[in-house]
């Protein structure tokens, strides 16, 4: 009965200031903290440090839970309009672009370097196999990529499918095709990382592989400077994005199974904010990397053209999110 009484006391105290502090913040939360009046402003941070006290005090005391509890949301309320900063919508979307997103893929240089190198192995693995026997072709590429695009093909077929799209090759549902399973590859990479990252390394070599067997046959049929050219003006964009989804499935893969100091569940947490970060960029390029696919691709045929596009790209990446910038101003985004 003697800690009711206190708690009653206590409040009956102080609530007068409680109570103002939300009606401010209600205010502020429904308009701005602009629309405040010069004496509520100036009376906000005085009563946001008298809620402060009394939240030291009603826990040191132990008071009854749900006044602790109340103020706790009050405080953490004001905490916002006092030291947070308020954006907009746009002013967010302006930070994600500037600063958020290349953070992010740059905080994933290691795994990015790990999943480039697995996709660079299963590459040479799949154009190293298919050049020694063209019996491998068939287990990298499916058939329904293929579309008739094997070691039986003729070079002037295969050459058709480079330099015609609109003929009867069907090169645009080749390249659909190749866009639709590169980007559904880009999200499991992801995706499957709490899996200790095993299945990411998995799909990377793999995924890496169809691209050299895919090379294997066209070089086999001297046309590999075409194919670089047929490749790159979206690859170069598409690539690098299941590069970068790769390394953020491997960051939270290692996080599991290295979790430092922390529990397993908070460093998959940690990681998975960096890592989700990045991939939110990634859905970006992979919708740059289809513009390229559908449309640049599809428009131009000169194979100079299409390097200088691809190899443009590339550098644009490269600088974007790797090229040293000022450090974010604090209290901005």
């Amino acid at each position: 009965m003697t800690a009711l009484t206190a708690s009653r006391g206590f409040r009956a105290a102080r609530e007068a200031d409680w109570q103002r502090l939300d009606d401010i913040l209600s205010r502020a939360e429904r308009k701005s903290v602009k629309a405040l009046p010069d004496e509520d402003l100036l009376a906000l941070p005085v009563l946001y440090r008298g809620a402060l006290s009394s939240l030291s005090v009603a826990r040191e005391t132990s008071l009854d839970h749900a006044l602790v509890s109340y103020l706790e949301e009050l405080c953490a309320r004001a905490y916002f309009f006092v030291y947070g900063v308020r954006t907009s919508p746009g002013q967010r979307l302006a930070a994600f672009f500037a600063h958020d997103w290349p953070a992010a893929v740059r905080a994933l240089w290691r795994e990015t370097l790990v999943s480039l190198l697995l996709t660079a192995i299963g590459a040479l693995a799949g154009y190293l196999l298919v050049t020694g026997d063209p019996a491998w072709y068939a287990s990298f590429v499916p058939p329904e990529l293929a579309g008739g695009r094997d070691f039986a093909a003729t070079t002037d077929f295969l050459r058709d499918t480079l330099y015609h799209p609109t003929g009867a090759s069907g090169l645009g549902f080749f390249s659909t095709f190749l866009f639709t399973h590169n980007s559904q590859v880009t999200i499991m990479c992801f995706a499957l990382g709490f899996a200790f990252a095993v299945p990411t390394a998995m799909l990377l070599i793999y995924n890496g592989a169809m691209l050299g067997a895919i090379l294997a046959l066209y070089i086999s049929h001297g046309l590999g400077l075409g194919i670089g050219g047929w490749l790159i003006i979206h690859g170069s964009t598409e690539m690098f994005a299941i590069v970068l989804g790769g390394a953020a499935g491997i960051r939270i893969g290692w996080s599991i199974v290295f979790p430092g100091e922390a529990t397993r569940l908070d460093a998959a947490a940690r990681a998975g904010r960096t890592a989700a970060t990045a991939m939110a960029g990634v859905v970006v390029m992979l919708m740059c990397a289809g513009l390229l696919e559908g449309y640049g691709r599809q428009l131009v045929t000169s194979d100079i053209a299409r390097y200088a596009i691809g190899l443009a790209m590339l550098a644009w990446w490269l600088c974007y999110y790797y090229l040293p910038r000022r450090p974010r101003e604090p209290g901005h985004g």
